[in-house]
């Protein structure tokens, strides 16, 4: 841990992180467990943040949920509010068009988090939660997003990549995996064939802002079967609706911001 963090401003960020979609309660026993530190801690980090409107606690299971000034905060950001209308349509649209699963994510440190999810109508199709974190080095999500992002901020972050073997197919070297967001940048797309889990195959594109920064990625992911065939119409249906994305953000490319 670096020495610049408080160890306890840490747990309560973890705690807070511990409310998910799919666990929205917790009990100070369990989050000892989950987060491994004491109980006497959590029931402490629990106390505070209670008493700030952070979390609510039930009084007749004495379990604890995320309180009203979560929402409040999360009303503040504007980005992300923003995003979520604007990504509906484009998500909407590129799911009709390709028949397979459509996610939009965003880089969180050195991982991917998958904000938003329309599930393919086919019978075999992927199941991926809203709010799940995955690699960057073996995600068309994660590439696409670190494929364009300012060089410097880019390297940074894939120095601190351990490059974790996923399948046969996964990137585990640095200076190939530079040159393939070299390449994914240049051509404006990424795909992940077998790298993530064999049989798999996705494709991404970034999503820009205003200014051109890239704040997310829009991706279609299917069994390589279905995918591999339209590898080139899959491509070009999701850096459309990219760009559409970018549109309804405000974007409208060749800036100097553009990156």
């Amino acid at each position: 841990m670096s020495g610049n963090r408080l160890t306890s401003v840490t747990n309560a960020v973890r705690l807070i992180k511990s409310f998910t979609s799919t666990r929205t309660t917790w009990g100070v026993s369990e989050l000892s467990r989950e987060l491994g530190i004491s109980k006497s801690s959590v029931h402490r980090i629990l106390a505070t943040l209670t008493d700030e409107g952070m979390l609510e606690q039930d009084p007749e299971s004495g379990r604890y949920r995320l309180g009203l000034a979560m929402y409040d905060l999360a009303a503040a950001v504007p980005t992300q509010r923003d995003l979520h209308e604007a990504v509906l349509l484009p998500m909407t649209e590129l799911r009709n068009r390709t028949g397979e699963t459509v996610q939009v994510g965003v880089l969180d440190g050195i991982h991917v988090v998958y904000i938003e999810r329309l599930d393919s109508p086919n019978t075999l199709r992927l199941f991926t939660d809203v709010g799940r974190r995955n690699e960057v080095h073996c995600t068309a999500t994660g590439k696409a997003l670190l494929a364009h992002l300012p060089a410097d901020r880019r390297d940074r972050i894939v120095a601190e990549l351990s490059l974790t073997k996923r399948t046969a197919y996964t990137i585990t070297s640095h200076r190939k995996f530079k040159q393939e967001l070299d390449r994914i940048r240049d051509q404006g797309y990424a795909e992940n064939r077998h790298e993530s889990e064999v049989g798999v195959v996705s494709v991404a594109a970034p999503i820009r802002d205003t200014g051109g920064v890239t704040i997310a990625a829009i991706s279609v992911a299917g069994p390589a079967e279905r995918m591999d065939p339209l590898r080139s119409q899959m491509a070009q249906a999701v850096q459309r609706a990219a760009g559409l994305v970018s549109h309804r953000l405000g974007y409208r490319g060749g800036g100097e911001h553009d990156r």
